[in-house]
């Protein structure tokens, strides 16, 4: 996979681009995962569109037969769109909700015994040793080849030529396995929500997003995310 670094500085541009990258006309499916810790240490302000995240979360904590600080898959919750982008707000976008979901995060990790170490946020060498795993959030794309050509015409017309388009659609339907078109948020851990985002609002180390697949396609899809949050091209 490759990384591609937005040019972003403060929280909420971040939170633009993860609603962004749900929203667009070239998403197939997602799948996020989402640690029961994170929407339990959202309080009543989060609103009601964590509440059925939230009682999910106190349920899951609260079962006996779960360990809290364990990989146990029964800690993670497949969320929407709209729950990832409004968790993420919650810790990230200053205010006094975002002091108090970091505030519960920390007690959380510290009643399950769980270190908080002082790793960078979004340390890409640092990926294979979170625990807990907070949160885990992607999005396929369309293939090329069932791409509409009204409806997606933006994305066909990138390749420039249509000898260009067809030829990529060919090496798509050729190729054994067939490749898929990601784009993955980095992994989140403690780090990343308990310190990506100053008090402030400034994010404390550079956004990126790992793609997968062809690149003319990718670059035309993330140019359309970078306007759709807003930000300098």
């Amino acid at each position: 996979m490759i990384a591609v670094e937005f040019p972003l500085s403060t929280a909420e541009e971040a939170v633009r681009v993860v609603r962004a990258l749900g929203t667009h006309r070239y998403v197939a499916g997602r799948l996020h995962l989402v640690h029961a810790f994170v929407f339990a240490s959202l309080g009543d302000e989060s609103g009601a569109a964590l509440e059925a995240a939230r009682a999910w979360a106190e349920g899951a904590l609260a079962d006996a037969d779960i360990d809290e600080s364990s990989k146990d898959e029964r800690l993670f919750r497949r969320a929407t769109d709209a729950e990832l982008v409004a968790a993420l707000a919650a810790f990230w976008v200053p205010g006094a909700q975002a002091h108090a979901a970091r505030e519960r995060l920390a007690a959380q990790l510290a009643r399950a015994e769980l270190p908080v170490d002082d790793a960078e946020p979004f340390d890409d060498d640092a990926e294979e040793d979170i625990h807990p795993l907070l949160i885990d959030a992607g999005w396929e794309l369309v293939p090329l080849a069932e791409l509409d050509p009204v409806r997606h015409r933006g994305a066909i017309d990138a390749f420039g030529e249509t000898i260009l388009f067809e030829a990529a659609t060919f090496e798509e339907e050729t190729s054994i396995p067939p490749p898929t078109y990601l784009h993955e948020l980095p992994a989140m851990g403690p780090a990343e929500l308990l310190r990506a985002a100053t008090d402030d609002g400034a994010m404390r180390a550079p956004f990126t997003l790992w793609v997968e697949g062809n690149a003319t396609y990718h670059d035309y899809v993330v140019r359309g995310i970078k306007r759709a949050a807003r930000l300098a091209q």
